[in-house]
């Protein structure tokens, strides 16, 4: 048991100095961490002194993560270029933060659709290097062209981005958060209003006004719950997608060239960069100090308890002598 706990608290030791390590790498990043984190931590005591502990939650969530990308470096052997992890500190930051507890997803009805591009960039950017990363791969016995490594990246994006969209519906019909957005529309067609039920689809236009249980709603239109805003987080996904996909293409038939692909495709780390290696080391020579240190404690204590004995040996036979 006692062993169990010391390779636990080593491993955390380990993992500790590694994190620390990686975060500490570029100093841009590194500024752009202290500075994203103090905010927060700002954020959760406004939030405490509130009691809007929901907030709470969120602020300690963001700070969570806020170091999953220097956990994934660390953990992958992967270098995420300065200015990808810069904008995923600021992504993390700009949905939780802002979007969330300052209100920007309903006080600029842009901030949104800002963000599901950006992520459709950012997982198009993740996806892609997965594939360049197996492609270059000696272990592996397979090569994709270029093109097909774009489509990859691609469907990596999308496939992420329906998978968000499963998770909002998820937290919409369960616990009732409304993540996905209505809209306010002034006409729809819609088959269950075929009075024949011949799956005919019946226009109503001209919506002004919308009454529930005979109170208005005084929204100036019909509340069409969800299905536009996933449509168009979607479609700016996608966007997003296309966009890394043509600039992932290019790159990699000029293989590493391209300057603006390069600041955002992650790559294999170097061994001298390898911090939960080198952590790891730094680890074991200090508990092989420790060890030392505590022996060199034990045989001193040994000493000075023998001393005593000695002197009054010593002592005794000079007593006697005399």
């Amino acid at each position: 048991m006692g062993k169990q706990n010391e390779e636990k608290t080593n491993l955390f030791r380990t993992m500790g100095k590694a994190l620390s390590m990686e975060i500490r790498e570029h100093r841009s990043s590194f500024l752009v961490y202290v500075v994203l984190r103090a905010l927060v931590i700002l954020v959760m005591i406004l939030q405490i002194f509130n009691r809007n502990y929901e907030n709470v939650f969120l602020c300690a969530l963001t700070l969570l993560l806020l170091i999953v990308p220097s956990f994934l470096q660390v953990n992958l052997k992967i270098e995420l270029p300065t200015g990808l992890e810069i904008i995923l500190l600021f992504f993390v930051f700009a949905a939780e933060i802002l979007g969330e507890i300052e209100a920007y997803y309903i006080r600029f009805p842009f901030w949104d659709t800002m963000l599901h591009t950006l992520n459709g960039f950012l997982m198009a950017a993740i996806g892609f290097s997965l594939v360049d990363i197996l492609n270059r791969n000696e272990r592996f016995k397979f090569e994709l062209s270029p093109f097909f490594v774009a489509i990859v990246a691609f469907c990596f994006s999308m496939t992420i981005g329906v998978l968000w969209e499963f998770f909002e519906c998820a937290m919409d019909l369960f616990f009732g958060q409304d993540m996905q957005k209505d809209t306010i529309v002034h006409a729809f067609s819609s088959v269950m209003l075929d009075p024949e039920g011949a799956n005919h689809p019946i226009r109503v236009s001209g919506i002004y006004d919308v009454a529930v249980n005979g109170q208005s709603l005084g929204l100036g239109g019909y509340l069409d719950i969800g299905l536009l805003d996933t449509m168009k987080d979607l479609f700016v996904n996608f966007v997003g997608a296309v966009i890394f996909s043509a600039v992932g293409y290019v790159y990699i038939r000029n293989r590493g060239k391209s300057s603006i692909a390069a600041r955002f495709i992650p790559r294999l780390k170097k061994p001298e960069a390898d911090f939960l290696e080198i952590a790891r080391e730094r680890v074991q020579e200090e508990e092989l100090e420790e060890r030392l240190s505590g022996e060199e404690r034990k045989k001193k204590e040994r000493q000075r308890e023998e001393k005593p004995e000695t002197e009054n040996v010593e002592k005794g036979g000079t007593d006697r002598t005399s």
